[in-house]
C-alpha cells in the first residue's frame, strides 16, 4: 500500500490546484446558485432511501454538508480538504462534526461507521484506489460504502453548462465507468453488492424521468449518475453462534416427529420454534408430545392468533433466542439436512441473507405443479429486476439471516407496511432495503409425504402480482 504521507510533485500540484479551486467555489456559492440544485435534491432523495436514519455516517468530500444532514445520522462526520467548505458546513449544521482533511490521508479518522458516502468524489481524486484502501480501517464487517459519480456520456453537456456558468465549474475530471470503480473496489478489498444508473433529467419537473423512465432500457444508459453499493470482503463474523429454526405448522401432524429426528445440530445450540396455525388435525398436541419426548432439544411451541405464514414467521422470530434465524416449512419439501449449508453460507460471510432456491435442480415429479413452476420463474425475473440483486426463487420457504438483521428489518417495516401474508417478501424487501448481500442457495425440492399444500394457485398468484406492483412503487421507482 502506498505511503499516505508521501505526495509526488505531480500529485502535490494536482491537490494544490484543486484546493484553491474549491475554496474559490465555496466563496462563489455565497452569492451564486447555478442549476445544480435539482440534481442535488435528487441525490438527497436517493441517499435517504438507501440509508436508514440513526446510523453512524461518514461522508468524504462533504462540501457544505447538505447530503450528510439529509440522511439524518445518529452521528455524522463530514470530511473535506477545503477550509472554506468546512467553515460553511459547520455554520449550516452545527449538530454534525466536520473536519478538514485530505481524502488521500485518513489515518487520523477513527471508525467504524455504518455507512461511508463518496458522492461525486472519485471524479476528483488523484488516486482512487489509495482512498478506497484506507476505508477498510473505518469499516465494521457490516459497513456499506455508497458511491455516485458522473457518467462519461455527460462529459460534453456538463462542460457546456459550466462554460455558460449554469453549473459549478470543475477542473479536469476522472471519467470512470461502473466497471472501473467496481474493479478498484475489488482491489481495495470491497465487494460490490449492486450498481445502477440514476438521474435522467437533472432539471425541474424531472420526477417522471428520474423515477420511472431511467429504470428502463435504453433510457437508463443515458443517465447522468452511476451508483454503487459495496461492503468489505466477507469474513466470519461470529464464532459458533446459536441457531433458531422457526417452523410454521398447519395440518402437519405426520411430519412433526421427522422434524425432531432430522433437523441437524448447528452452532452452539439449535432451537426449534414451532408456530401452530389453526390446524384441523392434532398438530398442536403432536408437537407437545414430541417436545416431551426430546427433552435435550431446546424447543418452543407457540399458537398463532393471526393468520398466514407471514404472521407465523414474525411471531416465531419475535420469540426466537438464536443468533441465526432459519425458516423451515413443516411439509419438509426442503430437506432439513440442507440447513447446515445455509448456516455455513451465512457464518462464512458469503451472504447476509441466504435464500433457498428450488428452481436449479430437477424436482421430484409431484413437488410443484407446472403452472406454479412457470409462475415462480416469472416472479424470480421480476423481483431480480426490481431489487437489483439476482433472486431466482422468491417463494422457497427456507430463508436464513442474522437475528440482528431481522431486528433492523422489523424496525424499518413501516416503510413497506404489513402487506405480505406469505412472509417471504417482507424479508426479501427488507433485506434489499438494508442493502444486505442476498445469496441464492440451490436445494433439491421434494414431494410432500403428508398432507396437502396450503397455497392457492390463483388467489395467491394474484397476490404476487400485487406485490410486484407494490415493490415497484416502494423500491424501484423512488
Amino acid at each position: 500500500m502506498k505511503n499516505n504521507n508521501y505526495l509526488d510533485p505531480a500529485q502535490r500540484q494536482y491537490q494544490s490546484a484543486r484546493l484553491a479551486h474549491w475554496d474559490r467555489m465555496a466563496k462563489k456559492r455565497d452569492r451564486w446558485r447555478g442549476m445544480g440544485g435539482w440534481y442535488h435534491q435528487r441525490l438527497e432523495k436517493i441517499y435517504r432511501f438507501l440509508i436508514s436514519p440513526g446510523q453512524r455516517v461518514l461522508e468524504i468530500g462533504s462540501s457544505f454538508g447538505d447530503l450528510l444532514a439529509a440522511v439524518q445520522p445518529e452521528s455524522g462526520l463530514g470530511l473535506d480538504f477545503s477550509v472554506e467548505m468546512i467553515a460553511r458546513a459547520k455554520q449550516r449544521y452545527p449538530e454534525i462534526e466536520f473536519v478538514k482533511t485530505d481524502a488521500h490521508n485518513l489515518s487520523a479518522i477513527k471508525g467504524p461507521f455504518d455507512t461511508i458516502i463518496l458522492s461525486d468524489l472519485v471524479n476528483e481524486l488523484w488516486d482512487v484506489q489509495q482512498v478506497l484502501e484506507q476505508l477498510k480501517a473505518l469499516c465494521a464487517p457490516r459497513t456499506r460504502i455508497i458511491l455516485n459519480f458522473y457518467s462519461r456520456l455527460w462529459e460534453i453537456p456538463l462542460y457546456i453548462t459550466r462554460l455558460l456558468n449554469l453549473a459549478t465549474p470543475t477542473l479536469a475530471q476522472n471519467w470512470l465507468t461502473r466497471q472501473d470503480v467496481t474493479n478498484m473496489l475489488n482491489l481495495a478489498g470491497f465487494e460490490t453488492i449492486r450498481s445502477w444508473q440514476d438521474v435522467l433529467w437533472p432539471l425541474p419537473l424531472g420526477d417522471f424521468f428520474n423515477k420511472f423512465l431511467v429504470r428502463l432500457w435504453p433510457f437508463r444508459e443515458l443517465a447522468l449518475a452511476n451508483f454503487l453499493v459495496a461492503r468489505p470482503f466477507p469474513e466470519e463474523t461470529m464464532k459458533n453462534p446459536a441457531v433458531s429454526v422457526v417452523i410454521p405448522a398447519r395440518n402437519e401432524t405426520g411430519n412433526i416427529k421427522a422434524i425432531f429426528d432430522r433437523v441437524p445440530k448447528m452452532g452452539r445450540e439449535t432451537e426449534l420454534v414451532f408456530i401452530e396455525g389453526h390446524s384441523q388435525d392434532d398438530t398442536f398436541d403432536t408437537i407437545k408430545k414430541e417436545i416431551a419426548a426430546h427433552p435435550t432439544t431446546r424447543s418452543l411451541l407457540l399458537r398463532q392468533a393471526g393468520i398466514g405464514k407471514g404472521d407465523a414467521v414474525r411471531l416465531g422470530f419475535e420469540h426466537a433466542n438464536g443468533d441465526i434465524l432459519m425458516i423451515l416449512d413443516a411439509d419438509l419439501t426442503v430437506p432439513p439436512e440442507d440447513l447446515p449449508r445455509f448456516y455455513n453460507a451465512l457464518v462464512s460471510g458469503k451472504g447476509e441473507f441466504i435464500n433457498g432456491v428450488r428452481l436449479v435442480y430437477p424436482m421430484e415429479d409431484q413437488a410443484m405443479r407446472s403452472l406454479n413452476l412457470l409462475g415462480n420463474k416469472f416472479f424470480s425475473l421480476a423481483f431480480s429486476w426490481l431489487l437489483g440483486q439476482p433472486i431466482k426463487d422468491t417463494l422457497c420457504g427456507t430463508k436464513v439471516m442474522w437475528n440482528t438483521d431481522y431486528d433492523l428489518i422489523a424496525a424499518n417495516r413501516a416503510y413497506f407496511g404489513d402487506f405480505d401474508p406469505f412472509g417471504d417478501f417482507d424479508l426479501i424487501f427488507g433485506a434489499a432495503k438494508l442493502n444486505l448481500k442476498i445469496v441464492d442457495l440451490p436445494i433439491r425440492y421434494r414431494e410432500r409425504t403428508y398432507g396437502n399444500t396450503n397455497i392457492s394457485r390463483w388467489k395467491h398468484g394474484l397476490l404476487l402480482f400485487r406485490m410486484v406492483a407494490f415493490a415497484a412503487r416502494r423500491i424501484k421507482f423512488v
